[in-house]
Protein backbone atom coordinates (compact mmCIF):
# COMPACT_ATOMS: atom_id res chain seq x y z
CA UNK A 1 0.00 0.00 0.00
CA UNK A 2 1.40 3.39 -0.95
CA UNK A 3 0.56 5.91 1.73
CA UNK A 4 1.62 8.98 -0.26
CA UNK A 5 3.22 10.76 2.68
CA UNK A 6 6.02 13.00 1.47
CA UNK A 7 8.41 14.33 4.12
CA UNK A 8 8.94 17.44 1.97
CA UNK A 9 5.29 18.41 2.50
CA UNK A 10 5.45 18.65 6.29
CA UNK A 11 4.63 22.08 7.63
CA UNK A 12 7.54 22.04 10.10
CA UNK A 13 5.84 22.82 13.40
CA UNK A 14 7.65 24.95 15.94
CA UNK A 15 5.53 23.90 18.92
CA UNK A 16 3.66 20.78 19.95
CA UNK A 17 0.33 22.62 20.05
CA UNK A 18 0.52 23.14 16.29
CA UNK A 19 0.18 19.37 15.79
CA UNK A 20 -2.98 18.89 17.85
CA UNK A 21 -5.36 19.70 14.94
CA UNK A 22 -3.57 17.08 12.80
CA UNK A 23 -3.87 14.61 15.67
CA UNK A 24 -7.61 15.32 15.87
CA UNK A 25 -7.98 14.85 12.11
CA UNK A 26 -6.15 11.52 12.33
CA UNK A 27 -8.39 10.47 15.21
CA UNK A 28 -11.56 11.27 13.28
CA UNK A 29 -10.26 9.22 10.36
CA UNK A 30 -9.45 6.30 12.67
CA UNK A 31 -12.97 6.41 14.15
CA UNK A 32 -14.61 6.63 10.70
CA UNK A 33 -12.61 3.60 9.57
CA UNK A 34 -13.31 1.71 12.81
CA UNK A 35 -9.58 1.29 13.51
CA UNK A 36 -7.36 1.27 16.56
CA UNK A 37 -3.74 2.36 16.49
CA UNK A 38 -0.63 1.88 18.61
CA UNK A 39 2.88 3.29 18.66
CA UNK A 40 6.45 2.22 19.32
CA UNK A 41 8.44 5.37 20.03
CA UNK A 42 12.16 5.74 20.52
CA UNK A 43 13.58 9.09 19.40
CA UNK A 44 10.27 10.88 19.95
CA UNK A 45 10.17 9.77 23.59
CA UNK A 46 6.38 9.55 23.82
CA UNK A 47 5.66 12.80 21.98
CA UNK A 48 3.32 11.16 19.45
CA UNK A 49 1.34 9.43 22.17
CA UNK A 50 1.12 12.73 24.01
CA UNK A 51 -0.23 14.48 20.92
CA UNK A 52 -2.81 11.77 20.32
CA UNK A 53 -4.06 11.95 23.90
CA UNK A 54 -4.42 15.73 23.70
CA UNK A 55 -7.61 14.97 21.74
CA UNK A 56 -10.66 14.19 23.87
CA UNK A 57 -12.05 10.73 23.12
CA UNK A 58 -8.75 9.36 21.81
CA UNK A 59 -9.20 6.23 23.94
CA UNK A 60 -11.73 5.05 21.35
CA UNK A 61 -8.98 4.56 18.75
CA UNK A 62 -5.61 4.80 20.54
CA UNK A 63 -4.50 1.61 22.27
CA UNK A 64 -1.16 2.78 23.63
CA UNK A 65 2.46 3.69 23.03
CA UNK A 66 5.60 1.87 24.08
CA UNK A 67 8.43 4.33 24.69
CA UNK A 68 11.46 2.14 24.16
CA UNK A 69 14.60 4.23 24.22
CA UNK A 70 17.21 1.63 25.17
CA UNK A 71 18.16 -1.59 23.41
CA UNK A 72 16.98 -3.53 26.46
CA UNK A 73 13.56 -1.88 26.37
CA UNK A 74 13.19 -2.59 22.66
CA UNK A 75 13.98 -6.25 23.32
CA UNK A 76 11.99 -6.72 26.53
CA UNK A 77 8.88 -4.70 25.71
CA UNK A 78 8.51 -5.20 21.96
CA UNK A 79 10.48 -8.38 21.31
CA UNK A 80 13.06 -6.77 19.02
CA UNK A 81 15.74 -9.33 18.22
CA UNK A 82 19.02 -8.79 20.09
CA UNK A 83 21.14 -9.95 17.14
CA UNK A 84 19.40 -7.51 14.82
CA UNK A 85 20.11 -4.65 17.21
CA UNK A 86 23.76 -5.67 17.45
CA UNK A 87 24.23 -6.11 13.70
CA UNK A 88 22.35 -3.14 12.22
CA UNK A 89 21.66 -0.89 15.21
CA UNK A 90 18.46 0.60 16.56
CA UNK A 91 18.23 3.19 13.77
CA UNK A 92 17.44 0.82 10.91
CA UNK A 93 14.64 -0.51 8.73
CA UNK A 94 14.84 -3.90 10.42
CA UNK A 95 14.47 -2.60 13.96
CA UNK A 96 11.71 -0.17 13.02
CA UNK A 97 9.76 -3.04 11.46
CA UNK A 98 10.21 -5.26 14.51
CA UNK A 99 9.17 -2.39 16.78
CA UNK A 100 5.98 -1.77 14.78
CA UNK A 101 5.10 -5.44 14.71
CA UNK A 102 5.79 -5.71 18.44
CA UNK A 103 3.46 -2.77 19.19
CA UNK A 104 0.78 -4.23 16.93
CA UNK A 105 0.85 -7.44 18.98
CA UNK A 106 1.37 -5.84 22.40
CA UNK A 107 -1.61 -3.52 22.04
CA UNK A 108 -3.79 -5.77 19.84
CA UNK A 109 -4.29 -2.81 17.50
CA UNK A 110 -5.27 -2.65 13.83
CA UNK A 111 -2.24 -0.57 12.87
CA UNK A 112 1.01 0.42 14.57
CA UNK A 113 3.75 2.85 13.68
CA UNK A 114 7.31 2.75 14.97
CA UNK A 115 9.78 5.62 14.97
CA UNK A 116 13.47 5.23 15.75
CA UNK A 117 16.22 7.70 15.01
CA UNK A 118 18.93 10.12 16.03
CA UNK A 119 17.36 13.36 17.20
CA UNK A 120 20.71 15.02 17.95
CA UNK A 121 22.66 17.06 18.54
CA UNK A 122 25.09 14.15 19.06
CA UNK A 123 25.08 10.48 18.14
CA UNK A 124 25.33 10.69 14.38
CA UNK A 125 27.75 8.77 12.18
CA UNK A 126 28.66 9.13 8.49
CA UNK A 127 26.11 6.40 7.62
CA UNK A 128 23.49 7.66 10.07
CA UNK A 129 23.85 11.42 10.52
CA UNK A 130 21.95 13.37 13.15
CA UNK A 131 18.37 13.68 11.97
CA UNK A 132 18.21 10.15 10.52
CA UNK A 133 14.86 8.58 11.40
CA UNK A 134 13.29 5.29 10.35
CA UNK A 135 9.52 4.88 10.32
CA UNK A 136 7.59 1.65 9.89
CA UNK A 137 3.85 1.05 9.73
CA UNK A 138 2.41 -2.45 10.20
CA UNK A 139 -1.27 -3.29 9.80
CA UNK A 140 -3.22 -6.41 10.71
CA UNK A 141 -4.33 -6.43 7.07
CA UNK A 142 -0.74 -7.24 6.07
CA UNK A 143 0.29 -3.70 5.19
CA UNK A 144 4.00 -3.04 5.75
CA UNK A 145 5.31 0.42 4.88
CA UNK A 146 8.62 2.03 5.72
CA UNK A 147 10.54 5.22 5.13
CA UNK A 148 13.91 6.66 6.09
CA UNK A 149 14.32 10.41 6.31
CA UNK A 150 17.09 12.73 7.39
CA UNK A 151 15.75 15.87 9.05
CA UNK A 152 17.97 18.94 9.29
CA UNK A 153 16.46 20.62 12.35
CA UNK A 154 17.67 20.78 15.93
CA UNK A 155 16.72 18.07 18.45
CA UNK A 156 13.29 19.56 19.21
CA UNK A 157 12.60 20.18 15.53
CA UNK A 158 13.60 16.62 14.58
CA UNK A 159 11.23 15.24 17.21
CA UNK A 160 8.37 17.50 16.07
CA UNK A 161 8.91 16.62 12.40
CA UNK A 162 8.98 12.93 13.27
CA UNK A 163 5.77 13.25 15.30
CA UNK A 164 4.06 15.06 12.43
CA UNK A 165 5.18 12.36 10.01
CA UNK A 166 3.79 9.58 12.23
CA UNK A 167 0.43 11.35 12.54
CA UNK A 168 0.30 11.81 8.76
CA UNK A 169 1.12 8.12 8.22
CA UNK A 170 -1.72 7.07 10.50
CA UNK A 171 -4.08 9.53 8.81
CA UNK A 172 -3.16 8.26 5.33
CA UNK A 173 -3.61 4.65 6.43
CA UNK A 174 -7.02 5.31 7.98
CA UNK A 175 -8.23 7.21 4.92
CA UNK A 176 -7.22 4.31 2.64
CA UNK A 177 -9.27 1.89 4.80
CA UNK A 178 -12.59 3.68 4.39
Amino acid sequence: MDLDVDPKELFQPKQEIELVPLSAEMGHAMRRAGLTCALAESCTGGLVGHLITEVPGSSSYFSGSAVVYSYAAKEQVLGVDHETLMSVGAVSYEVAQQMAQGALTLYDADVAVAVTGIAGPEGGTPDKPVGTVHFHLSGVDGTEWQRRVVWSADRRGNKLLSAEFVLRLLLAYAEKQR
